[in-house]
Formats: C-alpha cells, sequence, structure tokens
C-alpha cells in the first residue's frame, strides 16, 4: 500500500469540511426559523484576527479564520472515511 502525503491529507479533510459547512448553510436556509436552523447555523470560529507588520520596506498582513458547523464535521468525518476506504481496497 502507497503512503499517502499529509498535505494531501489535509486537503481532502479541508474539503470536505468546506463542502459540509456549505450543504449546512443551504440546510440552514431551508428549514423554517426555529430551533432546528439555529442548530444548523451555530459554528465554532477557530483562528486569530489578522495582524499586520510594518517593517517600513515592506507591509506583510496574516491572518486565518476557520468557521465550523455541524454538517462541517459530518463532512469532516465522511471525507475521513472515504478516503480510508478508497486507499485501503487499492493494490499498487
Amino acid at each position: 500500500m502507497r503512503k499517502r502525503s499529509i498535505s494531501f491529507i489535509l486537503l481532502v479533510l479541508i474539503i470536505g469540511a468546506a463542502i459540509g459547512t456549505a450543504l449546512g448553510e443551504l440546510i440552514a436556509y431551508i428549514v423554517p426559523t426555529g430551533v432546528v436552523e439555529q442548530f444548523f447555523l451555530r459554528a465554532a470560529l477557530i483562528g486569530f484576527e489578522p495582524f499586520t507588520l510594518n517593517l517600513g520596506v515592506f507591509t506583510f498582513t496574516l491572518g486565518f479564520t476557520l468557521e465550523l458547523n455541524v454538517i462541517g464535521v459530518i463532512g469532516i468525518a465522511i471525507s475521513a472515511y472515504i478516503l480510508r476506504w478508497y486507499h485501503s481496497d487499492r493494490r499498487y
């Protein structure tokens, strides 16, 4: 079995999170207002606010924020399962 790089695995998990989060937002706009909508719209923000480093010659700005909802977590789990299933059955 061929090993996959960590960057490929992270890419697949991030794509799963993005698709899951987008689906969660879509579902939240379809369902009626109430507890179910709040469940799908509630998200955890992970990251740090942008900061700027001014060195006179150039300015450097860095920031990162990840917004993840419940369906995003399910998307990560599904993408991890598919990644594991897809690569465990292949013969190289």
